[in-house]
This record gives C-alpha cells, sequence and structure tokens, in this order.
C-alpha cells in the first residue's frame, strides 16, 4: 500500500477564508470577497455553478458589497492595505476594471444603501465630520450628491431606508453599550425606544412597511429582543424576547412576510423565522456554530455565512427546509478528525462571576503538554465557536488553548458586556488571572510554565498579564496590542474619540487609573522573553503604541522581538504575512518547549 506523510503544520494556515458575500436579484450569480488567491479580492460563482471565477486583481479587503437591484452591476467598498479608509466602486458582473464612485483620499466610507429605484446610493463618511460623521445621498446617473444627515453629538450611522425613500434610520452611538435608533422623515426624527433615560442599545433594523419598523433592542432588558415601532401611531411594541439569548441580526423577507433572526448565546449562534402573520416562531437548524451574515432574497431564499470551530465560513442555502453548502472550504489536505473541538467550561472569577471558556486540548498523539492562554480582542466581543486557522495549527504542534470569555465580553448580556466600561485593566484582569488558577489547580499546567499570546484587546491584555503577573508565564506574544491608555485614547480613528469617556476613560479625570492599567507602567516587572506583532498601517492601534513598549523594552536590555508588517492593517489581509507571523510565533515559543524538555 502506499503510505503518506502526516500533513504539514502549514496546511492548516493554507485555509482560505470568506468574509462578505452578496446574491444578484435573480439569484443567478453570488460574489463574495476571498483569499483564494493568497490576497482578497472578489470572486463570482455563475448559480447553479458553484466553479468560482476571479473579478478583482486588486488584492484588497472588501468593506461592503452590494448589487445593484436591477442586477446590472456590483457595488463594494475596498481599502488600501488595512488602513480602513474604505472608497466605494462600481464592478462589471464579469469583473474588470474598477470604477470609482465614491472616491476621496483620507476618507473613511460605510453603509452603503440602495434606493428601491437602485438610482440613489445613501452611505455615512468622515468627509467634512471626521468626529461625527454625515450621511450623503449620491446619484449614481447625474453624479449629484447631496448632505441629508450631519452628525452633531457623536457618530452617527445610516442603518435603513423605507422602500418609498421618506425615511431614514440612523444609530447615533455613545459607545458599544449605548446607543440610540432614530427614525428621519423630513425635519421630524423620532427616537424609537420609550426614552433616553437608561442606557441602552440598538442593534439591527429593517423596515416591514413605510411605516412598520423592526429592530433589536435591550431597552429595559439585559438581553436584545426583538421589537417594533410604527411611525403612524407612534407605538413601541416588545415583540419577542429568549431567555438568556441576544438577537444580533435581523432580515425582512417581503415575499413570505417572515423576520429571520440570529441569537447569540455565550458561544453559539442560533437562526429563528418568525412569521408575522401567523405570529409562528421557528428554530431553524443550521449546519453552523457561529453565523457571520445572512441574506433574503426577493423569492424568499435564505442564505448564509458561517462555520464552526472545526469547519471554516461557508456559504449555504436554505431551501425546502434544507441547506445546501455552495461553497466547500476546508482544511486543505487535512481529514476532519485531525482538527480539535472545544470543550465549553465554566470558573468562578475572584469575585464569584462566573466566566465561560473555550478550551482546545491538543490530539493526546500531539500533545506537548503545553497552554497557550488567549485573551480575545475586543473587548465587548467574544471568543466563539467559529474557526480559526491559527488555533488548528497550534493544536496540531501539540499546543492547547485556553480561551476565557471574561467580563465585558458579548453574548452575556448588557449587564456583563459593560463591565469593561471604564474598567479595562481591573476586573477583566482578574477573570483571566482566575481561568490561570483554574487551569493550574486542575493540573493542566504550573504556575510560570504557561504561554500567553493575545492580539488588539487581548494583546494590551496580554502586555498588562506579563507585567502585573509574570510569575504565571514563561513567553509573551503580543499582536497589535495597546500599551498606554493615555496615547491609545488620543490616537485611535476620530470617530472612536467620542466613545472613549465611557469605553476607556478620560486622561485627566482618570489619570491615576490610566496609570494602574496602562501595560507601559510596568516595566520592571515584564522579565519574559516577548515576541511582538504589529501591522505598519494599523488606524486603531497605531504603530506607535508597539513602537513604544518595544524600545522601552529594549533600553532596559530585555529579550524582545519586534515583527512590523509593512503592508498590514489590524489584522492579516495577505496569507503570506498571516503564515510568516503564526510561523514566527510557532518558532518563538518552541524554544520553550524545548528548555522544558530538556529539563
Amino acid at each position: 500500500m502506499v503510505s503518506f506523510p502526516k500533513p504539514g503544520a502549514e496546511q492548516f494556515l493554507r485555509t482560505f477564508s470568506i468574509r462578505d458575500f452578496a446574491v444578484s436579484p435573480d439569484e443567478n450569480q453570488l460574489v463574495f470577497s476571498t483569499n483564494l488567491s493568497g490576497k482578497y479580492n472578489l470572486w463570482a460563482m455563475n448559480l447553479p455553478s458553484t466553479f468560482p471565477t476571479q473579478l478583482t486583481f486588486n488584492n484588497q479587503s472588501c468593506h461592503g458589497l452590494l448589487y445593484d437591484k436591477q442586477g446590472r452591476f456590483i457595488l463594494a467598498g475596498f481599502d488600501d492595505d488595512g488602513n480602513e479608509n474604505t472608497q466605494f466602486y462600481g464592478l462589471p458582473l464579469h469583473g474588470g476594471t474598477l470604477k470609482p464612485i465614491i472616491n476621496e483620499e483620507g476618507t473613511r466610507n460605510t453603509g452603503m444603501i440602495l434606493s428601491e429605484d437602485g438610482r440613489k446610493l445613501y452611505y455615512t463618511s468622515s468627509k467634512g465630520n471626521p468626529s461625527f460623521l454625515n450621511t450623503y445621498k449620491y446619484d449614481l446617473e447625474t453624479g449629484a450628491e447631496e448632505l441629508i444627515l450631519e452628525g452633531k453629538t457623536t457618530p452617527t450611522l445610516s442603518i435603513g431606508l423605507s422602500p418609498n425613500e421618506e425615511t431614514l434610520l440612523y444609530v447615533m452611538g455613545y459607545s458599544n453599550t449605548h446607543s440610540l435608533l432614530y427614525a428621519k422623515r423630513g425635519n421630524e426624527n423620532t427616537l424609537l425606544t420609550p426614552s433616553t433615560d437608561c442606557q441602552h442599545t440598538v442593534s439591527d433594523a429593517c423596515f416591514a412597511t413605510n411605516d412598520l419598523i423592526y429592530f433589536l433592542t435591550d431597552y429595559d432588558a439585559d438581553f436584545t429582543y426583538l421589537a417594533s415601532y410604527n411611525l403612524e401611531t407612534n407605538e413601541f411594541t416588545k415583540v419577542k424576547d429568549i431567555e438568556n439569548e441576544s438577537f444580533t441580526t435581523l432580515k425582512y423577507d417581503q415575499h413570505k412576510q417572515h423576520l429571520y433572526i440570529v441569537s447569540e448565546k455565550g458561544v453559539e449562534d442560533t437562526v429563528y423565522m418568525y412569521d408575522l402573520g401567523s405570529d409562528e416562531w421557528v428554530k431553524i437548524q443550521t449546519p453552523c456554530s457561529t453565523i457571520d451574515k445572512l441574506v433574503v432574497t426577493k423569492s424568499g431564499n435564505l442564505y448564509m455565512l458561517g462555520g464552526t470551530a472545526t469547519k471554516p465560513d461557508n456559504i449555504y442555502r436554505f431551501t425546502n427546509n434544507e441547506w445546501t453548502s455552495l461553497t466547500q472550504y476546508t482544511v486543505p489536505g487535512v481529514d476532519h478528525s485531525e482538527l480539535v473541538e472545544p470543550d465549553v467550561i465554566s470558573y468562578a472569577s475572584f469575585d464569584g462571576l462566573e466566566i465561560e471558556s473555550l478550551f482546545f486540548k491538543a490530539n493526546k498523539e500531539n500533545d506537548n503538554g503545553e497552554i497557550i492562554f488567549w485573551p480575545h480582542g475586543g473587548p465587548q466581543a467574544a471568543e466563539r465557536k467559529f474557526f480559526r486557522a491559527s488555533f488548528q495549527f497550534f493544536l496540531n504542534n501539540g499546543y492547547s488553548i485556553f480561551a476565557p470569555n471574561f467580563r465585558g465580553s458579548t453574548g452575556y448580556g448588557l449587564a456583563f458586556m459593560k463591565m469593561v466600561d471604564g474598567d479595562w485593566g481591573y476586573g477583566p484582569r482578574l477573570d483571566n488571572v482566575a481561568g490561570l488558577d483554574w487551569l493550574i489547580d486542575n493540573g493542566y499546567a504550573e504556575k510560570g510554565n504557561i504561554l500567553l499570546m493575545g492580539g488588539s484587546y487581548g494583546g494590551y491584555m496580554a502586555l498588562l498579564l506579563h507585567g502585573r503577573h509574570a510569575d504565571y508565564f514563561k513567553a509573551v506574544v503580543d499582536i497589535f496590542g495597546p500599551s498606554d491608555l493615555f496615547s491609545f485614547v488620543n490616537s485611535v480613528p476620530e470617530d472612536w474619540k467620542p466613545m472613549m469617556d465611557q469605553w476607556v476613560g478620560n486622561p485627566e479625570r482618570d489619570k491615576e487609573k490610566f496609570i494602574e492599567y496602562s501595560p507601559i507602567t510596568y516595566l520592571e516587572t515584564m522579565t519574559k522573553p516577548m515576541l511582538v506583532i504589529q501591522g505598519a498601517n494599523d488606524p486603531r492601534v497605531v504603530k506607535e503604541e508597539s513602537d513604544q513598549i518595544v524600545q522601552a523594552l529594549k533600553d532596559k536590555g530585555r529579550e524582545v522581538e519586534y515583527m512590523l508588517l509593512e503592508d498590514e492593517g489590524h489584522g492579516f489581509s495577505k496569507k503570506e504575512n498571516e503564515i510568516a507571523v503564526y510561523q514566527k510565533i510557532l518558532s518563538f515559543f518552541s524554544q520553550f518547549v524545548e528548555s522544558k524538555v530538556k529539563a
């Protein structure tokens, strides 16, 4: 018999990804943003064929994707090597030259909405108002543009348009845990929740008619529910909630008069269908643990982008109560049995708060006894049962991974999420310390022998844990994490700055807290070997955040390596960079595995 070698670990990093998709009005074509060529471009499938063809060759991530209402062309947003200054372009259905539609250097554009006649494009932009944002109406035929909504006190984002174009829905975002939904009709602006007395959020909205709006909110509640507002009667109604679940995505099927809702509970998602005619509420079984996007077509078909901890995101179509996978992304050359599903465990933190965590345990034949402790980014996000090629890569190399959803994480209610507001460095830090103690107390790790790695807020937490609890770790990796809260709050994008006061704090009012919570305060106790990764074009955590911590540690003679990616922003948009980063981290970590074996 012919025998084959075991798949190389790099194959796990060769897994391709899908970040967004859209379906043509006639459902004869599907377009999606994928790194199938190694860099993100738009690809299309002319259904029912599922063979993809490449439409763009600009090698940039797509931020916003939709079809013209008549299916004549595609609209897409692209930034430049991760700088997040998205501009909008038109593209023929068969691909070819990108035509600039909204293109002004140095501006950030988002939230494309097309009018029903397909003639007018509504979008939100930093143009002329970088702190609070404006909404514009652009005529695709004449090129005429009109300012229709000006943000004045806080970042303001348009999210919906009535079929007759008379009403614009917009969200005023004060923080990740405080947002208000308004309907603008003429000169009248109507708040769609009963009052502004209590902080709450609105996460999605849609029009069922020109007057009836369905939306998702946690007004006067801990978990997000389905609500409605009738502009004709000015009536707010709480329609449906599910205990301990937060609704996150809402889509309306006008053909069948159904609402489709994605609900988040901890580390997994669920899809529900709500029949407005019969008031029937149905749970739809899906092949996915987490869901990134839903699309409902005029025919009533449902399309979904989602995946699991062991299967990359794919695009699925739901017809006749069955899901069909339109894409077949897997880990190339790796049998599914070699991939690791996480255990879901809970532990009590320092104050008794229950913390849920994902624990990925390396298969016995690979297990090298090492634990990577992974605080997630956000911080108002969560580690969930979605696919991370990097996790499976480390697991195949023998490393187990422990990823806690500390206070501030999403999926556990508004009160839990608000616990990180103004408290970046105390409660969440001690939740992570409690997770480290859980690993030690249960025999999975020894104090001083744990590997620490995190990205974004997780990179900040890795730095802070290193500085304040170095005795738990033997090596630390920081991937674009803030190092100094004073400089961080002043260097974020302009439309983030109005939210910093609640989210992080005020550097003058909270000066002592900023000192206490900033990793750079603890240089003296950062004694373990470090690797720092940074994207040069990162607009969220700018390059200087990594520069300053690396230089300060080098000045003290500490062992620190610095990997700067000149063509990346806040993440990895190019496969060769992603592979290089995780190969570098593996090489860095492997030094300490070898020293452990020798000992």
